[in-house]
């Protein structure tokens, strides 16, 4: 299940069509090989120290291809689906190109709904922490205008739009377009598809000519390319290529609705009522990571942490845990856990959605091997609901909502699992001391059903405060 990504040339009929210049030389890069990090990129200290902050390993495909390209300068044509980290793919060269120092707006992301120019909005100013001077204001419909107007007298350096306000405020001249020196057109298709074809005409006419133009879609329609044609010179086409990907059958897949605050509750509920012998948990970060870890470990899970901090043989000695049982739960993030393979996984948390749409099928894949079955679950918060229809589009399956499981529901598990471990232990067979106990018993006019009852009740009043699932310290 091996992915590839490349940034493809087009050639012959294709370039006779589509008008466009020779493309960026092509080369592959293979999920599982080693790839660019940002540290490569030499990014300026503070878009470095922003990356770190949030905590991400190395680029995703998109990023790895796209960067290089627009910090050349070139017009861009760059193919990717939701999700797979387009918005710090164009928003880090983007970022690198605005002076704070300058009131007016120079950049502009346009964007076909108010909602994804509120997402574009919220992680540019992520990346934007460390760089002084910058406003990024997002100008969208349904929020009032004189709102937006009073930030945009104070100066404004960047601006996430949707085409109709956007035209709303060129029309009352409260947003000037003369200094913008680079356009991205976010989601091109979605906004074609929407019916703003002659909005964004109109917008890009009424910015200097001179300037970068950046456009990303998940499909490249004729309606793409003539727009491409139109406005982009001499562009650059960078695509992620998906290698074939198939989700096997024999895993469940679930999502839950799960607030932030509560992941970790509900995952150790999980864990207890599931009791897989072992459990891979994903995390997007590094930070989240280390953070779920002791939090797992200090309600007395046997979890260890795998991330790229680690050195290898840190990561070595982690890995050698896991297999052998010595821990239960690995927490890692995707970079991390390349190459693990554990053949008694018997559960995949996304304790985060992941970042691209192939990543969930590479999480996935951790359990279900060598014929058995193996289920993955999905936490699901808020905004992250969409990126989940499009891992659904994506891999083309459908992930089905399920109910977290209550507290009578875990006590009824655990007396299940009990009885499970019961009969295990007298298929073993050497229960001749243990007999005797209970005869010893017995004797003082007790019935063997009545110590069995006993027992039975003792042990279960055990389960109910410590959870009894394999994740738990022995």
């Amino acid at each position: 299940m091996e992915g590839h990504y490349s940034c493809s040339t087009i050639r012959g009929d294709l370039v006779q069509e589509w008008h466009l210049a020779p493309l960026v030389q092509a080369y592959a890069w293979n999920m599982y090989m080693k790839t660019i990090s940002f540290v490569d990129l030499d990014l300026p200290d503070p878009l470095m120290r922003a990356i770190l902050d949030l905590g991400f390993e190395e680029p995703t495909p998109i990023q790895s291809l796209a960067i290089p390209v627009i910090r050349e300068r070139h017009d861009m044509v760059g193919q990717a689906h939701t999700g797979t980290g387009k918005t710090a793919a164009y928003g880090i060269p983007l970022l690198e190109q605005i002076d704070g120092n300058r009131p007016e707006v120079q950049a502009l992301v346009l964007c076909p709904t108010r909602e994804l120019a509120i997402q574009v909005s919220e992680e540019l100013l992520k990346l934007a922490k460390y760089l002084r001077g910058i406003v990024i204001l997002p100008v969208y419909g349904g929020q009032p205008i004189e709102r937006q107007i009073s930030v945009l007298r104070k100066g404004v350096q960047v601006v996430i739009a949707t085409p109709g306000r956007l035209i709303d405020h060129l029309d009352r001249r409260t947003i000037n377009l003369s200094a913008v020196k680079m356009v991205v057109l976010d989601e091109a298709d979605e906004m074609l598809d929407m019916g703003f074809r002659d909005d964004i005409e109109l917008i890009l006419k009424r910015i200097p000519v001179e300037r970068q133009n950046v456009l990303f879609s998940a499909t490249m329609s004729k309606e793409i390319l003539a727009l491409t044609q139109k406005f982009l010179k001499d562009p650059r086409m960078v695509k992620v290529v998906h290698g074939r990907l198939e989700v096997p059958t024999i895993i469940e897949q679930r999502y839950f609705e799960v607030r932030d605050s509560e992941k970790v509750e509900v995952l150790s509920r999980l864990i207890d009522f599931y009791n897989p012998r072992l459990s891979l948990v994903f995390c997007n970060t590094k930070r989240k990571v280390d953070e779920v870890c002791s939090q797992l470990q200090a309600r007395g899970y046997l979890a260890e942490a795998l991330h790229g901090d680690m050195d290898q043989k840190g990561r070595e000695r982690v890995m050698s845990r896991f297999r052998t049982g010595a821990s239960d739960i690995l927490v890692a993030t995707d970079v991390a856990a390349r190459g693990i393979d554990v053949e008694e996984v018997g559960v995949v948390f996304n304790y985060d959605v992941p970042q691209d749409p192939e990543y969930y099928i590479h999480r996935i894949g951790r359990t279900g091997r060598a014929g058995k079955s193996g289920k993955a679950f999905t936490f699901v918060s808020g905004k992250e609901m969409w990126k989940l229809r499009d891992i659904q589009k994506f891999a083309k399956i459908r992930i089905a909502r399920h109910a977290i499981p209550a507290e009578e529901d875990l006590r009824e598990r655990r007396i299940v699992n009990m009885i499970e471990n019961i009969r295990g232990t007298i298929s073993s067979g050497d229960l001749e001391p243990y007999i005797a106990r209970v005869e010893q018993v017995m004797g003082d006019e007790h019935t063997s059903l009545e110590v069995a009852a006993a027992l039975f009740k003792m042990q279960s009043g055990t389960l109910e405060g410590a959870g009894g699932g394999k994740g738990r310290k022995r």
